[in-house]
């Protein structure tokens, strides 16, 4: 790592989702796995938030948990609601949806410093595609998930590593 790149302010990556317990977790967890592989994660911030608070302070949904450790991948996050403040300063918000995408619109989003794209934006299989939600489903469903995110997370670190020399 050169010095420039050591005096370089990280890019601030925030996931939301609805309830920020299954996907956006997910998500950064698995962005968070594969930046530190590839030895980027010093240029990265990362974190995840819910457009909704119904699950603030609580940990990962166990089945979100339980597809990461089988793929060796660590959730430490902790749900919190999405903030206004969270637009105030340049970065990339990646939604799961698009009624996330809807939501961080309404809260200043379109007026904001920060980039707003779809998660699967990113994704080579399903380009413009919502991540579905498994909240309601069994483990079957958060396996789909954690495959769409992974490729998702793989296309926006290749964009973000890209964009960010």
């Amino acid at each position: 790592m050169t010095p420039k790149s050591l005096s370089r302010k990280p890019v601030s990556v925030l996931f939301v989702c609805l309830g920020n317990i299954c996907r956006s977790p997910l998500a950064e967890g698995i962005f968070s796995s594969l930046s530190e592989a590839r030895g980027l994660s010093l240029r990265f911030q990362v974190d995840s938030a819910g457009t909704g608070g119904y699950h603030a302070g609580e940990a990962p949904d166990p089945r979100a948990l339980a597809v990461a450790r089988a793929h060796g991948v660590a959730l430490n996050s902790v749900a919190r609601r999405v903030k206004r403040r969270d637009m105030d300063h340049p970065g990339i918000v990646v939604a799961m949806d698009r009624s996330n995408l809807r939501s961080l619109e309404r809260l200043g989003g379109r007026r904001s410093r920060v980039r707003l794209v779809l998660m699967r934006d990113f994704d080579p299989i399903g380009p413009g595609a919502d991540v579905p939600d498994p909240y309601y489903g069994g483990p079957g469903g958060f396996q789909e998930v954690y495959e769409i995110l992974d490729r998702s997370c793989r296309g926006l670190l290749d964009d973000l590593a890209g964009r960010n020399g």
